[in-house]
């Protein structure tokens, strides 16, 4: 088979999996959002979520530690030499965060009060309980990473794609029946606890079907079974370690800004559950348009990593960053116009009311003006790790967390929750400067005036298309009202297009390329 059609059927498939769990994932939160709205088990789940979380996307999501380090020491030996490397790597890690998960149930008091000491009894306790019930999920983070690495090592990228599916469907059918059968009553005192203990519950029962899903398919494929191996001498586990080990510590890094949010976010009433819910309508498209950029760019940044070659390589990351702005600024301006709309379409059924869509709307605003930097400073990352450099975004992302420590407590007097999104987009931004000053100095200058003309004008398009979706909407409501889901997803949709279009009819006359690249991939797409 030709490597780079089966490059383009493996983005393929990973591609479509993401989609499909992302819109599962969009279900989940609507689902939660119906039977507790913007009220204590939602915070109380946000903080209680933190750590499993953090270790779920750390340790056991794709492109991970445990799964970069698996894939790099697994593709160089014979599958027969597979299963026992596995087994003993399962059950080092394992062991490890056994540990974990010990301290996790008995300190968790400790750990809810320093992530958030401004919570309320009720919210605290509710937290402390939820953490417990979810601390197991620390070993299911690193056996899922683990199934991660194993299972595309051996060719098999559908499965493990799709498998945080299993994760979300089991939260929709536990919370879902639970709400279906209580209604409004699942938030009633007497019902309060169960209906938190159950999300809790359902989030680890989801995690534990995701690695099950995984394990039968590794004892299928005979790369590894459940038998514990302590040979931690064995050949092959001190490669994967050297990587694994110094990788996750590099990631970790990276979300103790989210820390220093919750921490701020404690002291604000419903602050947790708004930035949840925004959080992750901007993550659904983020992470799918993400995938059509990061992962065709960074084979082509590595090999132009030599000098001979740096010239092709500034114009490969102008046209990433480019492509990026395409992307995301006109999403941006939809944001920002319609986010009281959007989360009313999306979220407003059940227990969440128009007031909880008032709490969560500037939010969604907040995070919207923000989504070209969060995927901009990855583009640029993926730069340096071409070039081999991973220390140079380390460094930043520990200057990172003093900024961000810096913003939050500023903004917030300010802002309240807004300030802690406005607070993460300044330390995008600041990213995003160091690491094209650096670059301009390694790479013998980029033609930084020249990008420059090129994203004011982007950004004077998507100012304009922003205040033509906001009109355009408001011109329909006040024609036809907006009551009823299908009177709103009409606004919407065509509110959409006409931001769209305006945005298109601004930057035709910079004549970008990139413009034509896009078009391509989108017509490829459906073509297919």
């Amino acid at each position: 088979m030709n490597s780079k059609k089966s490059l383009a059927s493996i983005a393929g498939i990973v591609a479509l999996a993401t989609f499909i769990s992302k819109i599962f994932g969009l279900v989940r939160e609507q689902i939660v959002a119906a039977a507790f709205g913007v009220g204590a088990v939602v915070n109380a789940y946000a903080y209680a979520y933190v750590i499993p979380g953090f270790l779920l996307i750390l340790l056991g999501g794709i492109n991970g530690p445990f799964h970069s380090s698996l894939v790099s020491v697994l593709a160089k030996r014979s599958q027969k030499d597979a299963a026992p490397l596995i087994e003993t790597i399962t059950t080092l890690v394992s062991t490890i965060l056994l540990v974990v998960t010990i301290i996790l149930v008995i300190y968790a008091d400790k750990f809810i009060d320093l992530l958030a000491p401004g919570l309320t009894t009720e919210v605290r306790n509710m937290a402390i309980l939820q953490l417990q019930i979810m601390a197991p999920l620390a070993v299911f983070a690193g056996l899922i990473g683990i199934g991660f690495g194993s299972l595309n090592a051996s060719d098999q990228y559908w499965l493990p794609s799709i498998s945080p599916l299993f994760s979300s469907l089991t939260i929709v059918i536990g919370v879902g029946g639970l709400f279906w059968f209580l209604g409004d009553k699942i938030n009633a005192p007497e019902y309060i606890q169960f209906g938190s203990i159950m999300l809790a519950g359902t989030t680890l029962a989801g995690g534990l079907w995701q690695w099950l899903a995984q394990q039968i398919t590794q004892i299928k494929l005979g790369i590894s079974t459940l038998k514990l191996r302590f040979d931690w001498g064995r050949d092959g586990v001190n490669d994967v370690m050297k990587v694994m080990a110094p990788a996750t510590l590099s990631s970790g890094m990276l979300h103790i800004n989210v820390y220093t949010d919750l921490y701020f976010a404690s002291y604000i009433e419903n602050a947790a559950a708004a930035m949840r819910y925004a959080n992750f309508v901007v993550l659904t498209p983020l992470g799918i348009i993400s995938n059509m950029i990061l992962v065709p760019f960074l084979p082509v940044f590595s090999r132009l990593a030599s000098p001979e070659n740096w010239d092709e390589l500034k114009m490969r990351i102008r046209q990433g960053l480019i492509l990026t702005a395409l992307t995301m600024f006109p999403l941006t301006a939809i944001f920002t116009a319609l986010s009281n709309p959007i989360v009313t379409v999306i979220y407003e059924r059940g227990v969440f009311k128009s007031s909880d869509s008032g709490i969560v709307a500037p939010v969604l605003l907040a995070y919207g003006t923000g989504m070209f930097f969060y995927l901009a400073r990855d583009v640029l990352v993926r730069v340096f790790y071409a070039l081999g450099d991973g220390q140079t975004p380390f460094k930043i992302s520990i200057i990172n967390i003093f900024v961000n420590l810096i913003l939050d407590y500023f903004l917030v007097k300010q802002f309240q929750t807004q300030g802690l999104v406005f607070s993460t987009i300044g330390v995008n931004i600041f990213s995003i400067i160091a690491l094209i000053w650096i670059l301009h100095k390694r790479l013998n200058s980029l033609p930084l005036k020249q990008w420059l003309f090129i994203f004011l004008g982007l950004v004077l398009a998507t100012i304009i298309s922003s205040f033509g979706c906001w009109g355009t909407n408001q011109l329909l409501v006040s024609l036809w009202d907006e009551k009823g889901l299908l009177i709103q997803l009409i606004n919407l949709t065509i509110s959409s297009f006409i931001a769209l279009g305006i945005f298109l009819l601004i930057i035709m006359p910079l004549k970008l390329p990139e413009l034509q690249i896009l078009f391509t991939k989108i017509s490829g797409k459906f073509s297919r």
